[in-house]
């Protein structure tokens, strides 16, 4: 039985496009962990000593294994948010800084706050996503390439 009735045929309209922009809007970007490391930043993996390669904004990163591909992460650039850590209120809310990616993290001259994790964020990128006030090594974030 085929229901004619405008109204229901309406209400199911709306209803499809909820769930499609439902859908569209709730796209995330991957899920790692972000570590804060220190100058020396140069020289570095993609570009050695040129320091004409870092943002002045200084929002940079190193990238590991899992988002280097063999150098092709050199120059790319992400949105990055902090959303979890082992201390409470340790994520700046809704903040997200956006980085370009100037290093290797298996080459960084200086040593990251914590090893192993998906990007080594420059001091002033990991600054603005994690309160300065707490001691983690490391965050948990969540990265979009732009």
């Amino acid at each position: 039985m085929l229901i004619r009735n405008p109204l229901f045929q309406w209400r199911q309209l709306c209803f499809f496009l909820f769930f499609i922009s439902h859908l569209l809007h709730s796209s995330h970007g991957d899920v790692g962990t972000a570590a804060k490391y220190p100058p020396p930043y140069s020289p570095t993996a993609c570009f050695g000593g040129d320091l004409s390669q870092f943002p002045t904004n200084s929002m940079f990163a190193a990238a590991a294994d899992g988002i280097w591909e063999n150098g092709a992460a050199c120059g790319r650039q992400y949105f990055v948010r902090c959303f979890s850590a082992s201390e409470a209120e340790a994520c700046v809310a809704e903040q997200t800084v956006q980085i370009t990616i100037v290093d290797y993290l298996e080459e960084i001259v200086s040593t990251p706050t914590a090893i192993g994790t998906t990007m080594a964020l420059s001091t002033a990128a990991y600054n603005a996503i994690v309160n300065t006030s707490t001691t983690v090594r490391f965050v948990t974030v969540e990265f979009l390439q732009v």
